[in-house]
């Protein structure tokens, strides 16, 4: 699915490497991870003393557009989870 702008900034914004966050006021390990040159990015996140899990691949396409792919969930709740997440 294409990337909105608002999802886009806020994705970009959050730091790479592993981290703790806040979303929904709850607890989350979150991981953030690139490859091939940034084109290709991975976000992971655990809720800490929960069982709520996030996970979602971002392609950047020689275009500059980008393209969502949710791993096993609704694109709705990756999405809603992005756009909440605060990171330390």
């Amino acid at each position: 699915m294409g990337v909105d702008v608002e999802f886009r900034r806020a994705f970009d914004q959050l730091p790479f490497g592993g981290y703790g966050g806040t979303a929904y006021g709850r607890r989350y390990r979150v991981t953030k991870s690139k490859f091939s040159c940034g084109r290709s990015q991975k976000l992971i996140a655990e809720e800490l003393g929960g069982n709520d899990y996030v996970s979602l691949n971002l392609y950047v396409l020689a275009t500059g557009d980008a393209l969502l792919k949710p791993c096993e969930m609704p694109e709705e709740k990756v999405r809603d989870f992005v756009l909440s997440l605060v990171a330390d």
